[in-house]
């Protein structure tokens, strides 16, 4: 069992949402932060973020030591992709547990996987991301992005101590540019981090989410 707040947890799904009408934004266009195309989709949607992301992630990024950048690999999921991603966790850890009946089974994929209504990244509020050099190099940060169980170890929980002093070294810094910012950090994924969705509320202290499921009309 987690040590932390779930995405599944019903303390998340309570809390209600005033829209606030802030556009999803294209991270190509503004120029300011690094795009990874490993996950683009034919519409961008996974380029696409709030603005008031935008302007969180480019503050995010003057915290960081001279000649290191943020690189963005995900951002926003249509609802349908999230749909896909939570169900093809649900049946990866089936596979890898069969003797679990079926609600530990959502419980742990709920770990790595947000359920699609609660997903801060279907809000348009949360970024998967990792820094790089100037010239677009990956730092070493123990694992790689989306690196979750049951194919990989639980060195992709934020706070691992399974992950060697230099991947330290570089998530402390992400950590305290990211937080110094206004984000909040999902603790199964070091790379995952949001603003302005319930999960975000709920850990911050809000009474209720700024965004609720976007889609790309918004932008």
């Amino acid at each position: 069992m987690s040590s932390f707040v779930l995405l599944s947890d019903p303390r998340v799904a309570a809390l209600p949402v005033r829209e606030c009408g802030e556009p999803l934004v294209d991270l190509r266009d503004t120029q300011a932060i690094r795009v990874d195309p490993r996950l683009a989709d034919e519409l961008g949607a996974y380029a696409h973020v709030r603005l008031s992301v935008v302007d969180r992630l480019v503050a995010a990024q003057c915290q960081l030591p001279r000649g290191l950048r943020l690189l963005v690999i995900e951002g926003f999921r249509p609802y349908a992709l999230q749909q896909r991603y939570f169900a093809s966790c649900v049946t990866r850890i089936g596979l890898a547990n069969p003797d679990w009946p079926s609600e530990p089974v959502h419980i742990e994929a709920a770990t790595y996987v947000a359920p699609p209504e609660v997903a801060p990244h279907v809000a348009g509020g949360a970024v998967d991301l990792t820094l790089c050099t100037a010239d677009g190099d990956e730092l070493p940060m123990g694992t790689e992005v989306n690196a979750t169980p049951p194919e990989h170890g639980a060195e992709c929980f934020t706070a691992s101590p399974d992950i060697d002093t230099e991947a330290r070294k570089n998530r402390d810094m992400l950590i305290e540019a990211m937080t110094t910012t206004g984000f909040v950090n999902y603790p199964s994924e070091w790379w995952h981090w949001s603003y302005g969705d319930r999960y975000w509320a709920l850990v911050t202290g809000p009474t209720h989410a700024r965004y609720g499921p976007a889609t790309l009309d918004q932008a």
